[in-house]
């Protein structure tokens, strides 16, 4: 041994011996502290020139028990005292398998063995969190050894707890390779190692942060311990309602259980596990953490669905087979390859660390690569000469590097924890911060070598960079982009591509506010929102503007703001309009006229073409175009709008931010799975329709069934009708495109239709059974006072009386003062006798037309009357029997489904929303298009004969366009559709309805209209009723234009010479005959406990 001694204080040597010569344990322990502050003063260094560690290791195997218990309580102290400055966890470490051979002491020594426990806890307190997995790897090492003794294994278990505690999120990352030798352990035959296992691995599992599996871990750790209880542990599993995001950790843990299951012989088993599977993988939001364990799975689903005796669990086994390949984005090939190895071996096989990070032999290369980076920087920066001794630290610091790395942590506290207490050992502190400043700047730029692949390709280009980060984005939980770049340059024209829900929006949002990290305070930004809906609406165009908090900063007069309105088209007329008259398209100009007022640097522009026509949106390309110091960054499925203004594309892929020059166009021949911009089709996003249900009466698809009649429409406050003497008609045949610029009153015309808006003059009839699913332009407006409800839970509530609750909300339904006054207007009766109508209850057929039950004021239900619909009408009380038809209609679609949450789920997957997303996320945390689903399938719901959307393209991408276009022509019902998109309303629509001007001119193919099917039951065809079964006058493919327009309302003249049928009259045998058929009807209706609505009687009953 090397005398060492620091100014006048004593040796190593006779620290050393002072240790090993004390009487007594306080005495040993006194001894220990002067070591461990000569340790300290001297610098660790010493523990390798005066050989104590090794030192130490010989006392603690030494005959004597003084010896070996003095080691034990100088490696204590060392560890607290020297320990407490950090970095000597290199040195001390290889001490840990030494420490816990000592454990088995018994009798007399066993002093050394409570010694050597509380030198191991101390130990184990030097652990930063990224060196837990070292401490680990040491703790297994020891377990591995066959000569190893059961105090030992029971020892090192024991301390997998402490490390839990230290490093958490290292402990989840490795689960995989953890799990498997605690496995061992807990079946080992020794009890007391067993019950540590179990507790060890009860520690471990403890780890998971899905509350989903939480309160499953007893039993996840039963199953590893005892294979026999899986069938059990299945049964609870299954059981269990799964809505969070499944990670690693939580595959790494129940990956093995599900192999285990996928061998058991019982169907029950087989059929609860592959449905498990399948839940489970829909939950899993990385391709790349499912594709890791797509190998232990595959081949024991997919040998379940091609083997299993039930059909049953077969269909299961195979949508969990399509689940797993679609969850972790698998190829043919790749397929291919799983289904050939299904014959290995099915047993549980090693867990891949880390899921979703680059592989094992990548991390080595980047220990070695950390290693080389530190030599050389501090030779460079340092001047120390790296020795054996240090390059034991280097190899530590490594490792903990590697593991920041790979998780792309760049936090600069991170990196100084990691390594300036270890430098500083070697060196001045100042050194080592300087050094570990430069080593993350060299690991950030391979990092971005690495996973920025396009984003320095414009590096030489010499126009201002006004934007240049790296930055991550999350909502609500989920990590949308991960360290990615975001490079933009002044005057440059950004089109964001990505799928429904990637996040585009949260990312232009999230700009706006100045929510991404280091985001240039001196960039000032305007997001233009999709529309201005309830920002006072009642106040003039240019009152807006003048009144807007973001114009006013600007310090314009009223007179500039309205000269640049001019440059939008807001002419002096337009400008004196109620922003609340506005249509969808002027509402767009103004937000962008509001946006170029402010001036902004950089212009965030969200689905700017929506509502927007051809004229206007060929306007605002050349508009942006023209803008060569703004910056754009624009969302948009318009394919034709980004290839005209977009300089560059960038491209959500794998959660990172993807560049590529050019616009669209050029963006698909670098990425063809991008084609689905240009094309419809269903191949990815397919959408099922309910099928319409029956109209009473209504045998042709023909017959119209809503019609209007010269309406006449003008909002309040404007100086002119937006809608004048406009007649059309719709049949179950009609497939309609509304067409024209905006504010030529497209959805008004729709507004009247629906009954949202009642005409000024003119009629608007339907049929009184018909229903009409209707999605506004705003369809939002539906949802926002949902938006706390999932989607499930807001069909449930809409539906949830067995009607259409939005239906109460519509303005036709809303009695102006008129009508209430005029339900003060007694009715006379028969007797003379004046009653005032309070609400009608009931309704039933009489003849052609229905008759209502009357409930009158402050009388009971004994005195309820029934009388017809034309008295009703004529008395004026039309608005209660349109609502008592719609209550009606409603009732008949949507009271006989079944608004179980399992049913409504499927309706909404029907409409091409993801089930989990429908069931498990609030609506306030969809996208666009998720919520423009959503209002679909409500709408969908009654299963309406009508369906008719405003601008439905506005939201939804090309996937989802394309699903929408393939379910509208197959769907049997009617459809009207506004549109700009001349593709889609091309692909769907042979007529045409074009409103320019207030007019409506009916345009293309229309669908024959050859009779109505309203309460008079006349036909459009001719004067008469028509016999049941009687053909059509004309063929259906005949294009005439609908009746509404002819010369006359029924669309021809009826012909004189046709032949009037009288009624029969009855015998008294006949009238007798169905007297008796209405007694019993009548009793059958009583004797009914369903409470199903009694059948009507008729003047012609054929049925005996």
């Amino acid at each position: 041994m090397t005398e060492n001694t620091n100014g006048d204080g004593p040796s190593t040597s006779a620290l050393l011996q002072s240790l090993y010569s004390a009487p007594d344990a306080p005495s040993c322990t006194v001894a220990a502290r002067a070591l461990a502050n000569h340790i300290q003063s001297t610098g660790i260094h010493i523990l390798a020139i005066d050989a104590i560690t090794d030192d130490l290791i010989r006392a603690s195997r030494s005959k004597l028990g003084s010896e070996r218990e003095s080691s034990m309580i100088a490696i204590e102290e060392i560890c607290r005292t020297v320990g407490a400055g950090g970095g000597v966890e290199p040195y001390l470490l290889p001490l840990l398998p030494i420490i816990l051979e000592r454990y088995p002491e018994t009798g007399k020594a066993e002093v050394v063995g409570k010694a050597a426990e509380k030198a191991a806890k101390q130990l184990i307190k030097l652990s930063q969190p990224e060196g837990v997995p070292r401490f680990i790897k040491v703790l297994f090492d020891i377990l591995s050894t066959s000569s190893v003794k059961w105090k030992t294994k029971a020892g090192a278990l024991d301390l997998f707890a402490s490390l839990v505690k230290i490093g958490p999120d290292q402990v989840a990352e490795r689960l995989g390779e953890i799990i498997p030798p605690l496995t061992q352990e807990m079946r080992d035959t020794k009890p007391e190692v067993s019950a540590a296992g179990h507790k060890a691995a009860m520690a471990v599992c403890g780890v998971l942060s899905n509350l989903d599996v939480l309160p499953f871990v007893p039993v996840l750790v039963n199953c590893m311990a005892r294979p026999d209880t899986v069938p059990e542990a299945i049964k609870q599993l299954s059981a269990n309602v799964w809505v969070r995001d499944v990670d690693g950790p939580t595959l790494a843990v129940l990956v093995p259980l599900l192999q285990r299951a996928l061998s058991e012989r019982s169907s029950i088993v087989q059929r609860q596990t592959v449905i498990l599977v399948g839940n489970l993988f829909k939950l899993v939001r990385s391709p790349d953490l499912a594709h890791l364990h797509l190998k232990n799975l595959f081949p024991g689903v997919n040998r379940i669905a091609e083997t299993a005796s039930f059909p049953e669990v077969r269909e299961f086994a195979l949508q969990a087979v399509n689940t797993l390949i679609l969850s972790s984005g698998a190829d043919e090939s790749t397929v291919a390859a799983l289904k050939n190895s299904a014959q290995a071996s099915t047993g549980p096989s090693p867990i891949p660390s880390t899921p979703g990070t680059p592989s094992v032999k990548l991390t080595d290369e980047d220990e070695i690569l950390a290693q080389r980076s530190l030599k050389s920087l501090i030779g460079k920066m340092a001047h120390v000469t790296v020795n054996p001794f240090i390059e034991t630290s280097i190899s530590y610091q490594a490792g903990s590097i590697a593991s920041l790395v790979r998780k792309r942590d760049f936090e600069e506290a991170q990196w100084t924890r990691y390594t300036v207490p270890y430098l500083s050992r070697f060196m001045p502190a100042e050194d080592a911060e300087k050094i570990a400043k430069e080593n993350l700047k060299r690991w950030l730029e391979i990092d971005k070598e690495r996973y920025y692949k396009a984003a320095g390709d414009d590096d030489d280009d010499p126009t201002e960079k006004i934007v240049n980060l790296t930055f991550s984005l999350a909502y609500g939980g989920l990590l949308l982009l991960n360290h990615t770049v975001l490079q933009l340059r002044r005057g440059w024209r950004y089109g964001v591509c990505g799928a429904n829900g990637c996040g585009k929006s949260t990312l232009l949002k999230a700009i706006n506010r100045h929510q991404i990290e280091n985001f240039p305070e001196s960039v000032s930004t305007f997001y233009v929102e999709h529309d201005i809906d309830g920002e006072d609406a009642d106040v003039t165009c240019l009152q807006f503007l003048i009144a807007d908090k973001f114009v006013k900063a600007k310090n314009l007069t009223p007179d500039q703001i309205s000269e640049r309105m001019r440059e939008f088209g807001f002419d002096d007329a337009r400008q004196a309009c109620k922003v609340q008259s506005l249509s969808g398209g002027w509402k767009m100009r103004l937000a962008l006229a509001r946006a170029m007022l402010c001036e902004a640097d950089l212009l965030l522009l969200d689905e700017p073409t929506n509502h927007l026509d051809r004229a206007s949106i060929e306007w605002l390309q050349d508009y942006l175009k023209a803008q060569t110091k703004v910056t754009i960054l624009t969302v948009s499925h318009d394919s034709g709008f980004l290839d005209s203004i977009c300089t560059d594309i960038i491209h959500y892929q794998n959660k990172q931010l993807v560049y590529y020059r050019g616009n669209l166009s050029k963006f698909v021949e670098k990425y063809p799975a991008a084609r689905s911009y240009y094309t419809l089709s269903a191949s990815l996003v397919k959408f099922v329709f309910p099928p319409p249900g029956a109209l009473m009466g209504v045998r042709s698809q023909t017959r119209a069934i809503l019609k209007a009649t010269n309406v006449t429409f003008t909002y309040p406050g404007a100086p002119k009708p937006s809608l004048m003497n406009a007649s059309c008609a719709v049949t179950l045949s009609s497939r309609v495109g509304v067409v024209g610029p905006n504010g030529a009153g497209k959805s008004t015309l729709i507004k009247l239709l629906t009954g949202e808006t009642v005409p000024d003059t003119g009629k608007i009839e339907k049929h009184p059974n018909l229903r009409v699913a209707y999605v506004a332009q705003h369809a939002f407006h539906n949802i926002g006072a949902h938006l706390e409800k999932t989607a499930v839970q807001y069909i449930a509530w809409r539906y949830q009386d067995g009607h259409d609750r939005e239906q109460a909300m519509k303005a036709s339904r809303v009695l102006s003062e008129e009508e209430k006054k005029q339900m003060e207007v007694p009715i006379e009766g028969k007797n003379g006798e004046k009653r005032k109508l309070e609400m009608i209850i009931g309704r039933q057929k009489l003849k052609k037309s229905f008759q209502y039950e009357v409930k009158w004021k402050n009388l009971d239900h004994r005195h309820n009357t029934w009388l017809p619909r034309e008295k009703l009408m004529e008395a004026g009380f039309g608005k209660l029997v349109q609502e008592h038809d719609d209550l009606e209609a409603s009732r008949e679609g949507s009271g006989s489904r079944d608004l179980s949450f399992k049913v409504i789920r499927q309706h909404l997957i029907d409409v091409g929303l993801d089930g989990d997303i429908a069931e498990y996320n609030e609506l306030k945390g969809l996208s666009g298009g998720q919520k423009v689903k959503v209002v679909i399938a409500a709408a969908l719901w009654s299963k309406p004969q009508v369906l008719i959307l405003d601008e439905p393209t506005n939201f939804l991408d090309r996937d989802a366009l394309g699903g929408l276009a393939v379910a509208i022509r197959d769907w049997a019902g009617a459809f009207v559709c506004i549109s700009h998109n001349e593709e889609f309303v091309g692909a769907l629509c042979p007529e045409i309805w074009n409103v320019d001007g207030g007019k409506l001119v009916h345009k293309g193919k229309a669908a024959v209209v050859e009779g109505d099917a309203f309460e008079d039951g006349k036909r459009l065809g001719s004067g008469l009723n028509s016999k049941k079964g009687t053909p059509s006058g004309s063929k259906s493919a005949t294009p005439l234009p609908s009746a509404t327009n002819s010369d006359n309302e029924t669309g021809s003249p009826a012909d004189p010479s046709m032949p009037i049928v009288k009624k029969k009259k009855l015998t008294r045998k006949q009238l007798k005959d169905r007297e008796e058929r209405r007694r019993m009807r009548k009793l059958k209706w009583l004797s009914d406990s369903t409470g199903a609505p009694r059948e009507p009687d008729t003047d012609t009953e054929d049925e005996h």
